[in-house]
């Protein structure tokens, strides 16, 4: 499967969230576009919403924030701080485009969708609080790209009925994203084994979405089988955002891109079959050697025979075989045994 020019059957899949992290600045955000490309990400993400694709401008309690990173605010007043404008759109997919590095985004309405279509974008993001959804499921798969979902904190229920969704749509492009819906997450809480069961119980590709810090998570995840990684992205430790709290800077974001990068090269492909490297080590494998001078017509026994290290005589298979048989010819000390010192075939 694809995902613009990636195949994900190939490499995990690394998206650099941009979120909130261009912290109001469209400079920033294009700077951040280069920066995510130099850190080793395959991909951008942008969120595309505003305040009204997500919540209503209102001040009654059920639409403040308690606790976190966000208390005592509005969710308006957090989306209307924390939104990529509509404007910008043009110029940050352009610009992703000039330095190679691949772009889309997260719509938050049908809106935000038919909005982003004016880009053709690689793929489409799902966040979990949009996955009990299913006007905006639907309309997202009929589009028929790539979508991601993150299953933070969606029921299984609602899993179910997204796959069914997009089968029904003849989308079979959708991928789950592992997902703790919590910033910053604490590692007691990643649950990562989930990414073994998602791909079990639901027979589809699945990746991880992370909030938590470090190189630790996306590591064991593509240890799993993940075949996408997406984190928060920054520039630098100095930007102050909404989302800085939990996101990566530049540093980090590339020691986390190389970990991943070294951990899949540890990983390989699981075959059985031994390399060439291997293969020339096996010189250091034993096999049987005379341990002593042995004469023609003397029987081989253990205390004239030894199983050691290196491999140029024969395999220590024939041990017990050949106790008892005579030899052909003289034999001196460390000559690796033969066949052709036995009058019997082995």
């Amino acid at each position: 499967m694809y995902i613009g020019n990636f195949n994900l059957d190939k490499k995990v899949f690394i998206i650099a969230e941009l979120s909130a992290n261009h912290a109001g600045s469209l400079d920033l955000a294009l700077k951040s576009i280069e920066m995510a490309k130099k850190a080793g990400a395959n991909a951008v993400k942008f969120q595309t919403y505003t305040p009204n694709s997500l919540t209503l401008d209102c001040n009654k309690d059920d639409f403040i924030i308690k606790g976190g990173l966000w208390d005592k605010r509005t969710l308006f007043e957090l989306y209307e701080k924390a939104k990529t404008p509509y404007e910008w759109h043009e110029k940050l997919f352009n610009h992703a485009k000039k330095h190679n590095i691949l772009c889309f985004s997260s719509p938050f309405s049908k809106e935000d969708v038919d909005f982003l279509k004016t880009f053709d974008p690689i793929a489409y993001k799902i966040a979990s609080f949009e996955a009990n959804d299913e006007e905006l499921i639907r309309y997202i798969a009929k589009q028929q790209k790539p979508t991601l979902l993150s299953t933070g904190i969606a029921t299984k229920e609602e899993l179910y009925r997204a796959i069914k969704i997009f089968k029904e749509e003849k989308n079979n492009k959708l991928i789950f994203l592992k997902c703790t819906s919590s910033y910053p997450s604490k590692t007691k809480d990643l649950n990562l084994n989930a990414i073994k069961t998602l791909k079990e119980q639901f027979n589809i590709r699945v990746g991880l979405s992370d909030h938590s810090f470090g190189n630790l998570a996306p590591i064991v995840a593509t240890t799993l089988g993940a075949c996408v990684i997406e984190k928060h992205f920054m520039i630098s430790k100095d930007i102050k955002s909404e989302d800085s709290g939990f996101s990566l800077d530049f540093n980090e974001f590339k020691s986390m891109v190389k970990s991943v990068r070294e951990c899949e090269k540890a990983l390989g492909k699981g075959s059985l079959k031994l390399n060439k490297k291997t293969l020339q080590n096996r010189v250091f494998a034993r096999s049987l050697y005379a341990s002593k001078d042995i004469k023609k017509g003397e029987i081989f026994t253990a205390t004239n025979v030894k199983s050691v290290r290196p491999s140029f005589g024969l395999h220590p298979k024939f041990f017990n075989q050949i106790l008892g048989l005579k030899a052909t010819r003289d034999i001196k000390f460390g000559e690796p045994l033969k066949e052709e010192h036995f009058k019997e075939k082995l």
